[in-house]
């Protein structure tokens, strides 16, 4: 480990020390000794909030050698995705198995933006538009948080507690998350003034679980937190079972889309602010969960 000043302190009031190790166990035990400071990866949320002078902590911890943190693989039957895992790879090496995944991937920024953020990071942040956290949330996914007391899981929808706001105890880092893998097909889309380098006006993650018959949709960037739209998925499973559509694999009827929209919609928090209004986004989201419905279906109806 080696510990350097920062080279760009603007006054000896905002001087900041650099932490830097390439072991895991040493990053928890400086995380331990230095709670007040900020970890870093891929950086792309944090250098913005720092160049923009909106926070400036006492020391950052870098991430960024740890190889541990760059690792993902199969856990009975899940996947267990290290935390410094980049957008770029989940679109290259997991886009089969987390199609959802992939798709919100591709949306966040540049390539050079992809190569270097990470959903860990999306994580840590815990911010409502956050593009990686819909598909996590549609997919049951759970945070794995260690520190040097040892580790511990929760679900991703009990880690974020509001407008990035988390469970994350002062001595604790983020080291991976834990997902299903898909059994059918997902789909993300969001409402943007273009498809990436922007923060979404709205978004919307929808998973199909055959094997378990039911679906799952989750909301972004239109509450204090990604919303799970409970009542949506549970009206389409009933619409589901009721008229045998997993065998049939037949078309959805036209009102049952039109409703869930609807069901999407209503399940929104939007507040007005300069990406869009409270009243936009609950239109868009109607749309968006009529559309993604329908795409996902066609994709399980072909198999």
């Amino acid at each position: 480990m080696c510990r350097l000043p920062a080279t760009a302190a603007v006054s000896e009031t905002t001087a900041m020390e650099v932490l830097q190790t390439d072991s895991w166990a040493e990053a928890l035990e400086l995380k331990a000794a230095y709670p007040e400071a900020v970890p870093i990866a891929g950086g792309t949320d944090l250098m913005v909030e720092l160049n923009f002078d909106r926070i400036r902590p006492r020391a950052i911890l870098d991430l960024t050698r740890i190889e541990e943190l760059n690792r993902w693989g199969s856990e009975n039957g899940r996947l267990r995705i290290g935390a410094g895992v980049t957008y770029a790879r989940l679109i290259a090496e997991l886009g089969d198995r987390l199609p959802g995944l992939a798709i919100a991937s591709r949306t966040v920024g540049s390539p050079q933006i992809r190569n270097r953020g990470t959903v860990g990071g999306n994580l840590g942040t815990s911010s409502p538009a956050g593009d990686g956290l819909p598909p996590l949330f549609a997919s049951d996914a759970e945070v794995e948080l260690a520190s040097r007391a040892g580790t511990r899981r929760m679900p991703v929808g009990e880690f974020i507690i509001g407008p990035k706001r988390n469970c994350l105890a002062e001595d604790e880092l983020i080291a991976a998350f834990h997902i299903a893998p898909a059994d059918g097909p997902q789909q993300f889309a969001k409402i943007g003034t273009r498809n990436a380098m922007v923060i979404a006006v709205c978004s919307l993650a929808l998973s199909v679980w055959p094997e378990r018959q039911r679906m799952a949709a989750c909301i972004g960037s239109a509450g204090p937190t990604p919303i799970r739209c409970s009542e949506a998925e549970r009206f389409i499973a009933g619409v589901l079972d009721e008229q045998d559509l997993w065998s049939r694999r037949a078309p959805i009827p036209e009102p049952a889309l039109d409703q869930f929209g609807g069901l999407v919609a209503r399940a929104a928090r939007p507040i007005d602010d300069v990406r869009g209004t409270a009243r936009y986004r609950h239109h868009a989201l109607g749309v968006l969960g009529r559309r993604t419905l329908n795409w996902v279906w066609e994709g399980y109806r072909c198999g």
